[in-house]
């Protein structure tokens, strides 16, 4: 309290006992008690109303020891008790944890890891995924501006994530306790498998497979892809301890529909450690034809190639660069993408009317806008010779398909003559377009539906810019590629709408996320936010039913289907209000990915530990590392001081306290007849 405050109160004491004494006492003829208990009554209101303005803050100063925080993680992903090192975790874990000079020198913070971070003092190693990039990321948040150590009891064996070794920042030190044995035991391992999602009917379909050896023996192995009973191919490849790695290539032949498993083997006369690696099951989709697709141009523009590498991206579809002068047969395609189309297109929409076949009309600076009024009945336009940029605005209430907003907004501007463009039918607008932040109130990117054929419009030229940017913001083609392919989808397919959509994968494997999404949509066909979803899967082979809620989220249901085991399922989503139902079914193929592992991965904790100053110990080192902690003068605990201010009486009280006074003088006098 200052100075000033303390005499306003010795002033406030003053003026209230002067006021009540005159009022009181000083004037009364009957000095009696009655009016010395009315004025200290007085006098003690009149001194809580003073205090009331006067508001006096009285401050304390507080010392607080505020210790450097140790960030003490643990691994908890299944690949620890495989290694036989869950034991060995738990026991170094409570040693760190327990031990006093740790805990009088730093604030012990505890963590577990697998696929994801989190405070825990309670680990049970079933963990299916270890993202060690999740640690470096996940820390720096919680200690931000915050110089301190880091232990990672781990085998250092990551599964999913960016690389951690580059992850953490290099001006905090971390330290690791490797798990698992060191010694290199004689392994063979299928270290990856690479295969399309889908193949086509009567085709070969190519396999990738990247085999690995550990050991120093000179050794033949037998590299086999098998289905069922049949095996498909078989070869021997030879290993040293100069030659660890080799890439197999193999054509299979796709002559079966639907969803089809293989496995590849590599098995040797040695005896391993761990054969589980030696195994890894991989399913292929067989569809029985290709759609083709027209890409239709009388003029050479970037625009072409990047559509036609988009739409390719997808194993699915085949894009064939015409001139419209050059068409023979129409029935050979399943989809005319129209670029920038002109007079020469004429005989081309003239057979199309018969033919009936999809259409994605691409405008630009090259269009004849007045033939192309004159060919479709959905725009009209009315363009001058001036040319505009347009740029993309996202419509998150189209429904026509599933489709998220990829950055249209931060994508170049498309290119097209200024003017308007009228829409004169049913439209459903996916992008419309904006000049600079002024919206136009005209598409971008429509679609229309007219008597069971499908139209696409692009109004404007440059999507290769967009491709671009989309991969300069994700590093990635993939995102794009997708939007475009979900076009060429709807496009290609003539199939009517239908109230329930749902999309899923045809396998999974075990161990990965399995989201199953669907749409419903009222009679209006729009997205019906009230919907009630449920989805019953039964795995085929022991009956045994499981019954979900599909939860909404943006513009779709979903649920998550994680922990089912491998094996076959058949699934019905329904809609209960209006008992509209999909029928399908799925795979879990067998693969665990923690247990690929029969080593911890030492080379990659080393680098670690030399980028952050740290060091790689072993369980039995346990002390070392306390010893090494307790010494670093770098880690040293902050004093500070605290300051709090609070009003010596609130006022809320004082009021109260006010009123009482007040009220208790009122009724003493009333009482003895004073008023």
């Amino acid at each position: 309290m200052t100075t000033n405050t303390v005499l306003l109160l010795v002033f406030s004491l003053l003026i209230a006992g002067g006021l009540s004494f005159f009022q009181y006492y000083y004037k009364a003829k009957n000095k009696s008690k009655l009016n010395l208990f009315l004025a200290f009554l007085r006098f003690l209101s009149i001194f809580c109303l003073l205090l009331l303005l006067i508001n006096p803050i009285i401050t304390r100063n507080t010392l607080e020891i505020v210790k450097p925080p140790l960030a003490l993680v643990v691994d908890n992903s299944s690949s620890i008790s495989y290694l036989n090192a869950d034991k060995t975790a738990l026991k170094v874990y409570k040693e760190l944890a327990s031990n006093e000079a740790l805990n009088e020198k730093f604030d012990i913070q505890s963590y577990r890891f697998d696929n994801e971070f989190q405070q825990s003092e309670k680990f049970d190693f079933k963990g299916t995924q270890s993202n060690l990039d999740a640690i470096a990321k996940d820390l720096k948040s919680i200690n931000k501006n915050i110089i301190f150590p880091t232990i990672i009891i781990t085998d250092g064996n990551q599964t999913s994530g960016n690389d951690y070794v580059y992850a953490f920042d290099t001006a905090n030190k971390v330290f690791q306790i490797v798990l698992g044995d060191t010694i290199k035991q004689l392994d063979l391992k299928i270290n990856q498998l690479n295969v399309n999602k889908y193949a086509f009917y009567k085709n070969k379909f190519p396999v990738e497979v990247f085999l690995q050896y550990s050991g120093n023996k000179n050794i033949l192995a037998d590299f086999s892809i098998s289905q069922g009973k049949s095996i498909l191919s078989k070869q021997t490849i030879s290993f040293s301890a100069s030659k660890k790695t080799a890439v197999i290539n193999v054509l299979l032949p796709a002559e079966k529909l639907g969803s089809q498993v293989f496995k590849a083997t590599i098995t040797s006369k040695e005896k391993e450690k761990n054969s589980y690696n030696n195994t890894k099951n991989f399913a292929v989709e067989v569809i029985d034809q290709k759609t083709n697709i027209a890409l239709v141009s009388a003029i050479n523009h970037p625009d072409i190639s990047a559509l036609k590498r988009a739409i390719e991206s997808n194993a699915q579809r085949k894009v064939t660069i015409i001139n419209p002068k050059n068409i023979n047969s129409l029935q050979d395609y399943g989809v005319l993408i129209l670029y920038q189309p002109t007079a020469e297109f004429k005989t081309l929409f003239e057979e199309n009317k018969l033919a009936g076949i999809n259409t994605f009309i691409i405008t630009g600076t090259h269009t004849d806008f007045p033939f192309l009024n004159q060919q479709q009945n959905s725009l009209l336009f009315k363009m001058g010779a001036q040319k505009e940029d347009y740029l993309a605005s996202f419509n998150s209430q189209f429904n026509l398909f599933a489709i998220e907003n990829i950055g249209f907004e931060n994508f170049p501007p498309l290119q097209n003559p200024f003017g308007t463009v009228t829409t004169k039918g049913n439209l459903s607008v996916l992008l419309s377009s904006k000049i600079r932040n002024m919206e136009t109130n005209s598409p971008l990117l429509a679609f229309a539906e007219n008597q069971g054929k499908r139209t696409a419009f692009l109004l404007g030229e440059n999507a290769w810019k967009w491709r671009l940017q989309s991969h300069v913001d994700n590093q990635s083609f993939d995102k794009f590629d997708v939007f475009i392919d979900k076009t060429i989808q709807f496009l290609a397919s003539n199939n009517s709408k239908k109230s329930l959509v749902v999309n899923h994968e045809s396998f999974y494997n075990s161990g990965e996320a399995i989201e199953i999404t669907a749409q419903y949509f009222n009679k209006n066909y729009e997205f019906d936010e009230k919907a009630h979803l449920t989805i019953s899967i039964t795995n085929t082979k022991t009956k045994q039913s499981k019954n979900y809620d599909l939860l909404k989220s943006n513009n779709s249901y979903k649920v998550n289907l994680d922990g089912l085991a491998p094996g076959n399922y058949n699934f019905t989503v329904k809609e209960l209000n209006s008992k509209s139902s999909y029928s399908s079914h799925f795979e879990i193929l067998d693969f665990d990915i923690e247990k690929q592992f029969i080593n911890p991965d030492l080379e990659k904790l080393n680098q670690l530990a030399n980028l952050t100053q740290g060091k790689t110990y072993f369980p039995n080192q346990v002390n070392e590392l306390v010893k090494s902690l307790l010494e670093d003068d770098s880690y040293k605990s902050i004093q500070k001081n605290n300051i709090t201010r609070s009003p010596l009486i609130e006022w809320e009280w004082l009021l109260v306290l006010i009123a009482a006074l007040l009220s208790a003088e009122w009724f003493v006098r009333k009482y003895n007849g004073l008023l």
